[in-house]
């Protein structure tokens, strides 16, 4: 089964993507990780990035269409795929469908993580890792057993990211609904899209997702 998360950022996409690859061994198939890949292997892909990168220029939809083709050859995908991050534009969802097509694949779901703009907020600016093994906490939901403490792995030095406030989040927001939000109206034309309520616990958001795909 392969399959997009789509979801403002914050909505935990992340968080489910790791579920199902544990649960039903399926591969997360990250833009960022897959472009940092093929640029350390120096495929012929990989070399048009880093060149483009090298430039401090965007990386171009084809060379992003090229690196998933590639990735798509692999055999561990056989299990199926989740796309993080990709498509963000109406341009890459037609690019991206007609990649699936040649290789004879099919998108079979795409699951929209619907969230209350606040609550989105709340979770991105409260949100912070161990420095050691990178495990992530929030201040609200989710607090070390022991303050200041890391659970799992003893350390005591936590991190936040410095984008993680709320005029970045906003803005982060903002650019999610000018680019990202149409892809919704775009897949439940195709009838691919089931929604789930994001800002459900992570059980029940994980449940609903199952619901979905089986």
């Amino acid at each position: 089964m392969n399959i997009i998360l789509l979801g403002p950022p914050g909505a935990g996409k992340g968080t489910q993507a790791r579920f199902l690859v544990e649960r039903d061994g399926m591969v997360q198939l990250s833009t960022g990780d897959m472009l940092r890949a093929a640029v350390s292997s120096g495929t012929e892909i990989g070399k048009q990035a880093k060149a483009v990168m090298d430039a401090g220029a965007l990386v171009t939809d084809e060379i992003v269409i090229g690196i998933i083709s590639d990735r798509l050859e692999e055999p561990d995908v056989k299990g199926g795929v989740i796309f993080d991050g990709f498509p963000r534009t109406l341009a890459q969802a037609d690019a991206l469908g007609a990649l699936l097509t040649q290789k004879g694949m099919e998108l079979d779901a795409v699951v929209e993580m619907r969230c209350d703009d606040d609550e989105l907020v709340e979770r991105v600016t409260g949100r912070f890792t161990c420095g050691q093994c990178g495990e992530g906490y929030h201040r609200s939901f989710k607090k070390p057993r022991t303050e200041g403490v890391c659970d799992k792995c003893g350390a005591s030095d936590f991190k936040h990211r410095p984008d993680d406030n709320e005029e970045a989040m906003r803005t982060r927001l903002l650019a999610y609904y000018k680019e990202t939000s149409p892809l919704i109206g775009y897949y439940h034309a195709k009838d691919t899209l089931a929604a789930v309520d994001g800002t459900a616990e992570i059980d029940e958001v994980t449940a609903q997702i199952a619901a979905v795909l089986h």
